[in-house]
């Protein structure tokens, strides 16, 4: 009971001080000396009168006179919708057309017309989920970026996948049927792919982005993912 009532409020109220007026410059004023730092953007919500406050890739909440600083998700309890959540995917959006695709390992299914992109490590549990929800996806092409950050033998599998003949089959058998291919022995980009995931600030397996560069962080139900690309144009 008391988790189900948490997870319906702001939570982790933390008094800073400081005031301001109720407009954007001036609540970025009070936000920048209340916290030591600059707000990567400050603007009002239609949430309680709640301004939004973005820093280091992160979101907090402020009164419009800055007294309080609010930490923690933001949950629609009618819709169950993480608005938090779906306001970082937006705020952490790329350019699609930007991904240089040829260091991933491509998978088309029957037209392939709808295209999204992961970033996967081989041993990740829901990366695994993900490869058997998309068994049984058609019509789209997916590119999967190998991103070893999990285990010891990530990079080693990751190589051995990318060596492979057919990259996609030998993905494929590893994530849905633990069919680990020879070791590899061409030079994988690897290193490339480690360094597109630090800059775009990927931390965690799977990340998916969809060509109009929404980003969503971690597995999704299946039905979800399908409505997602639908709602791409």
């Amino acid at each position: 009971m008391l988790k189900n009532l948490i997870t319906r409020t702001l939570v982790a109220l933390l008094l800073v001080g400081g005031a301001a007026h109720a407009d954007d410059a001036k609540v970025r004023q009070a936000v920048e000396a209340a916290i030591g730092a600059k707000p990567d953007g400050v603007r009002k919500t239609n949430i309680l009168g709640l301004y939004e406050v973005v820093v280091g890739g992160e979101i907090l909440y402020t009164d419009e006179k800055v007294n309080y600083l609010i930490t923690g998700n933001i949950i629609d309890t009618k819709s169950r919708q993480n608005l938090t959540q779906e306001r970082l995917n937006k705020l952490s959006a790329i350019k699609f057309a930007d991904l240089p695709l040829e260091l991933a390992v491509k998978t088309v299914k029957g037209d392939g017309k709808r295209v999204f992109a992961t970033f996967e490590d081989p041993n990740c549990g829901y990366c695994k989920k993900l490869a058997k929800d998309l068994a049984v996806m058609n019509n789209v092409t997916v590119y999967t970026f190998l991103l070893p950050i999990l285990s010891r033998d990530s990079a080693e599998k990751s190589k051995a996948v990318w060596c492979a003949a057919d990259r996609a089959k030998a993905w494929s058998d590893l994530m849905v049927n633990g069919i680990v291919p020879a070791a590899g022995t061409c030079d994988a980009p690897i290193e490339k792919v480690l360094a597109l995931a630090q800059k775009h600030n990927i931390r965690g397996t799977p990340t998916i982005f969809l060509t109009n560069g929404e980003r969503i962080p971690g597995a999704i139900p299946l039905a979800q993912l399908e409505e997602k690309l639908a709602q791409v144009k």
